[in-house]
């Protein structure tokens, strides 16, 4: 933070994030929000149910099992798509790794990242050890999840120079949800977010861009943060106050609380790769179907998009993380095979010569306009020389999938059956969907839905 306070009681600020937390329940909420928020769920089960064969989610289940076992008389939940029982936060933190390996997951643009990898894990591992849960309180917790942790993201992004990866705020939003559904006290969920605030992975997002890995986002450790220092709360462990919430110059973030709803204001990735490549993308898709191409009639592309973008690797992976960090790969594939699913992250896609000759016949550029544009819009365009000596380009235009326009109900839901039924069946992706969308009814149940979702694939 950029200025350092001592609060030895709670500030205003807190008292009315507090009361945010503790009281809003469904009822409370818009109705299209609530909704939304049903969609978000459905979208991150499609997600997670992709990178369920993934090494880096199976990494994690492994290691969740083998190291984060819940000790006797401590809560336990089961891990989505496995069944195993672990710890809250090795749940937590099972769950996040895998959800977070495959980049398909929502985000807020002004965080220039995303809480809900790691809040549907920690809202998973704690209904799952619960005794019951309504499917509109769980969405109401989710909400109040969101809520928290993209204004922690505005703080920190405000008041620091580092670019850090979510972790460093999404942790903050699983506190929020664990207070939410355990009724924690006041002065409980102080102690729960000045630990989590503290502990909460502040790492440093370009070098990760620089050199991708399975670290992705952070948020493998933001959600087990999160859900420890509510734990550690419990027991008595106290921390200091959480300056993004307490702080004078977090109070901004604060200020529209429950009164404008940031959960709506996310987008949808409609494809498993950083959200700084989506815009070229679509302009490669557009072009590609405007003029009937394939692969062989194009003999060079060139790209225009922001610095950030520009980062991203520019050769042909030999990992999925490097794949779904790159920016010439997926815009060749989609010229070459007129889409980017997970099938064309995965390795086997990475020997398709048609694609790996569009990578060299690639150039980058960083467009003045995309670069003052970010963080609020991410914008691109594409340019293609053909073989006959033709050009063609198009517009700057921003990244599909929303904020502005919101993604719809039925885009979100094919893409939801997309991801998921390749891995789940189609029976299988049926029932979810219909037992999430039916989360905002009177009488739902969030429990009945996660014995569909524990299962192996």
């Amino acid at each position: 933070m950029t200025i350092m306070q001592s609060l030895p009681t709670p500030s205003r600020m807190f008292d009315r994030v507090a009361d945010f937390i503790a009281t809003t329940g469904p009822g409370d909420i818009p109705a299209d929000v609530l909704e939304f928020a049903a969609l978000l769920v459905l979208d991150l089960i499609g997600v997670t149910a992709a990178a369920s064969g993934m090494q880096a989610g199976r990494i994690a289940r492994d290691h969740a099992a083998m190291h984060w076992a819940a000790g006797p008389g401590a809560p336990a939940a089961r891990l989505l798509f496995d069944g195993r029982t672990t710890s809250l936060p090795g749940a937590a933190f099972a769950m996040a790794t895998q959800l977070d390996n495959l980049d398909a997951h929502d985000g807020w643009q002004p965080s220039k990242g995303h809480a809900g990898a790691a809040l549907f894990p920690a809202l998973v591992a704690l209904a799952d050890a619960g005794a019951g849960l309504s499917g509109r309180d769980a969405l109401a917790a989710l909400v109040v999840g969101y809520e928290t942790a993209y204004r922690a993201s505005a703080a920190l992004h405000a008041t620091t120079a580092d670019y850090h990866t979510s972790g460093a705020w999404n942790a903050l939003g699983c506190v929020a949800i664990f207070a939410r559904l355990r009724a924690m006290s006041q002065p409980m969920l102080r102690e729960a977010l000045g630990i989590a605030e503290y502990h909460a992975p502040r790492s440093q997002m370009m070098r990760e861009i620089a050199n991708p890995s399975m670290l992705h986002d952070g948020t493998a450790w933001g959600a087990p943060t999160g859900v420890a220092s509510a734990l550690l709360a419990e027991q008595g462990f106290t921390g200091s106050p959480a300056a993004l919430v307490e702080f004078d110059d977090a109070a901004f973030a604060w200020a529209d609380l429950g009164e404008t709803w940031l959960t709506t204001a996310q987008y949808i990735k409609n494809y498993p790769v950083c959200r700084w490549a989506h815009a070229p993308i679509d302009a490669a898709l557009a072009l590609r179907a405007a003029h009937g191409l394939t692969a062989e009639d194009i003999s060079g592309v060139e790209i225009d998009t922001f610095a950030y973008s520009a980062a991203l690797y520019q050769g042909v992976p030999e990992t999925s993380p490097v794949a779904q960090y790159a920016l010439a790969w997926p815009v060749a594939a989609a010229l070459a095979r007129g889409r980017v699913t997970v099938e064309e992250v995965m390795e086997p896609a990475f020997a398709d010569p048609a694609i790996g000759r569009l990578v060299h016949a690639t150039t980058v550029r960083v467009d003045p306009i995309a670069e003052a544009a970010y963080p609020a819009e991410r914008l691109g365009r594409v340019a293609l020389t053909l073989t006959d000596n033709r050009r063609l380009e198009t517009m700057l235009r921003s990244a599909s999938g929303g904020p502005v326009p919101r993604a719809t109900a039925s885009e979100i839901i094919a893409k939801y059956r997309a991801f998921a039924t390749p891995a789940l069946g189609a029976a299988r992706t049926a029932d979810i969907e219909q037992a999430v969308l039916g989360l905002t009814g009177e009488g739902s149940d969030f429990k009945a839905l996660l014995e569909l979702l524990v299962g192996a694939p």
